[in-house]
């Protein structure tokens, strides 16, 4: 039997990451994205409608969103669905959010910084799961990719 768990979104951060270390001793970036979406009203007009989704980024990846990414920074997130089950007292609770496997800082460096500074035109790196990051600083430099 094939199945395929794939998501593949573009969105904001609606939050600064949350990093955080795991009892083995690795670490995990937690953070909250929204995807707008359109869709045409019952007039004919175009309606945009926010969608949130949860994601973790696990290990050095997982630092570097920590250390260049805050809210309201672009990202673009390729990943799959986890769903978790767990209880509450006497009830039991259940949540779907993503395992980032990539993740694609959208912002140029200047917009990645602290002060909000505007974009400077030069796309953003990237922070692949089984990769460590290059000696490039902010997620990447003039397109290159860490």
């Amino acid at each position: 039997m094939f199945s395929i768990n794939r998501v593949v979104l573009i969105g904001r951060l609606t939050r600064d990451p949350e990093l955080r270390a795991l009892p083995s001793g690795s670490s995990v970036c937690s953070l909250r994205i929204a995807c707008n979406s359109a869709r045409r009203d019952a007039d004919g007009e175009f309606i945009e409608r926010p969608n949130y989704f949860d994601v973790s980024i696990f290990g050095a990846s997982g630092e570097s969103v920590a250390n260049y990414m805050h809210k309201g920074s672009r990202v673009a997130i390729d990943g799959r669905l986890e769903w978790r089950e767990w209880e509450t007292g006497q009830q039991k609770r259940q949540a779907v959010s993503i395992v980032a496997d990539t993740v694609q800082f959208l912002d140029g460096p200047r917009e990645r910084s602290e002060d909000g500074a505007d974009d400077d035109g030069r796309g953003g790196g990237d922070a692949g799961a089984d990769r460590e990051p290059a000696g490039v600083g902010a997620g990447g430099v003039d397109g290159l990719a860490f």
